[in-house]
């Protein structure tokens, strides 16, 4: 009976998690596309630097991928991977705010677009100890990675950028940890979520292992104090190429959207410092855009993302090869998923 209890729900909470995903898209789609009315973004040169042999977009397989997001994370609610989880628009007021500051932030960076200005927060002299590939405007965002208003603004950017999928989509990591530690005692689990941004993900991990202990690591303080404030864990100030953690000493890492924003020839090394604090038995969770090979018909829309939102290394992130990056560092694949414009792979680091 209490099986059959548990059971129905589970199975209610996924109807809620459908309903509340349904608004949150309609409400992100919605303001997304005003603020491209508004600043057209993809009228000018940039729309001719597209190569000439790219296929377009495939609308259909976009709107089965699209929605097929949205089911992935209800179903796993339905299972018992996780719980249902509040990233939709539980205050009005809240969403009205978040939206309107988005559209009108929105001019700037269309500003920034038309001037292909991507290093502006260079100048600032604050930011100098830091690495010249993170000192961007990534997204053409205003402020880069160095103000609070930034941290504030960047889940309405990713919202509206993806339609409201961004939850959804992070969560295909979550899915795969939670199905591989499911059963297992969460109290002597040691959890690091590296580049934990604004903490979405930090807080989804939290709701995920209450009980756990989990830390989020950053290299911007204002967006480690905006994580702190949303999942309630510690915060550790560190560069990923060096984290300031013991050799195999964590169970689980986890990396999200940080790859495709990371030059060549620092993606090993961050590689090798994830893969060194990992326990043997360990696992990375590893959440990125996907890949050309991954969804050809999808190309075209993978080909323009770096075109409209400032992201000069990601052209050579489409093309490596992370099975293989990752096995260089010592861990192979054992679990991978995707949804949308996202996939997850689960990495192991072996016993012996």
């Amino acid at each position: 009976m209490d099986e059959r209890r548990t059971r129905t729900a589970f199975a209610l909470d996924a109807v809620g998690q459908r309903a509340r995903a349904a608004v949150k898209a309609a409400w992100w789609t919605a303001t997304g596309s005003l603020a491209r009315s508004l600043t057209q973004p993809t009228k000018g040169d940039q729309a001719k630097r597209f190569s000439p042999t790219s296929a377009p977009t495939v609308k259909g397989s976009l709107r089965k991928a699209y929605l097929e997001a949205f089911e992935k994370d209800a179903r796993d609610v339905a299972a018992g991977l996780y719980p249902a989880v509040e990233d939709s628009l539980v205050r009005p007021s809240a969403a009205l705010r978040e939206a309107a500051d988005f559209i009108a932030d929105a001019f700037e960076v269309d500003q920034r677009r038309r001037r292909g200005d991507g290093v502006e927060v260079r100048d600032e002299a604050n930011n100098q100890a830091y690495p010249s590939y993170y000192r961007q405007n990534f997204h053409f965002q205003s402020g880069g990675w160095f103000t609070p208003e930034s941290a504030r603004r960047y889940d309405a950017q990713v919202e509206a950028l993806f339609s409201g999928t961004a939850g959804a989509m992070r969560r295909r990591g979550l899915s795969l940890l939670a199905r591989h530690w499911r059963g297992r005692d969460q109290r002597d689990a040691r959890i690091l979520d590296v580049a934990c941004g604004s903490g979405a993900f930090l807080r989804d991990l939290r709701t995920a292992f209450p009980r756990a202990a989990i830390a989020g690591l950053d290299l911007s303080e204002p967006y480690l104090a905006r994580a702190h404030r949303r999942a309630g864990v510690g915060g550790v100030k560190a560069n990923a190429e060096a984290l300031p953690f013991a050799d195999s000493s964590l169970d689980a890492v986890t990396c999200v959207y940080l790859f495709h924003e990371l030059p060549p020839r620092v993606r090993p090394v961050v590689a090798a410092s994830l893969a060194r604090v990992v326990k043997p038995g360990g696992v990375l969770v590893l959440v990125d855009s996907i890949q050309p090979t991954d969804a050809p018909d999808l190309a075209r829309l993978l080909e323009a993302f770096p075109v409209y939102f400032h992201e000069p290394y990601y052209g050579s992130y489409a093309e490596t090869d992370l099975p293989a990056l990752f096995a260089a560092a010592g861990l192979r694949v054992i679990g991978e998923d995707r949804a949308f414009l996202t996939k997850a792979l689960l990495l192991e680091k072996p016993v012996g």
